[in-house]
């Protein structure tokens, strides 16, 4: 069972960590098709994957793991997205949007900036799982999701713990 996509702009961000399935190797960013779905050339892709490496690490940390320096990269990524505000003029709400749209940087940036407002952010999480490590939004009550996947990721982690367990006795 596949989990609902994140919310409003945060989608971008997880389908960009998704663009690396882990456990094939499968890089959508190595092709026109996947890099078109993000308004990519191909000069662009070795900073995307850079971005996607640095939105993994603090997705990650959203789940209670990663090092520190690894979540780092992504504030320096992030410094050089500038973001405008803009004022609907209809109801004078007020929101933060890329300066350059066309920027994948700023976009993500834009979207990190609203979850970070709205607390969806943080529930933004990779699969624990190493040789997965797909990103998912944890809509769990008490925020504690592990797994992309509880039929596939879950199920895996919970047999190995009762094979360990088992060997133990």
């Amino acid at each position: 069972m596949a989990r609902p996509s994140a919310p409003g702009p945060l989608v971008l961000v997880q389908d960009l960590v998704n663009t690396l399935d882990l456990e094939t190797g499968a890089d959508t960013l190595a092709t026109e098709e996947g890099r078109a779905a993000f308004g990519l050339r191909e000069a662009d892709v070795a900073a995307a994957r850079a971005l996607r490496e640095a939105l993994r690490a603090a997705c990650l940390a959203h789940a209670g793991h990663g090092a520190p320096a690894e979540v780092a990269a992504l504030g320096t990524l992030l410094a050089r997205a500038p973001l405008v505000t803009t004022v609907d003029p209809a109801d004078g709400s007020a929101r933060l949007a890329p300066a350059d749209p066309a920027s994948l940087t700023a976009r993500v940036a834009a979207a990190v900036a609203r979850g970070s407002l709205d607390g969806s952010w943080q529930r933004l999480k990779v699969c624990e799982d190493e040789t997965c490590r797909w990103a998912y939004y944890d809509r769990s009550p008490a925020g504690r999701g592990r797994w992309c996947s509880m039929e596939v990721c879950g199920a895996r982690a919970k047999m190995r713990a009762y094979r360990a367990r088992r060997v133990g006795e």
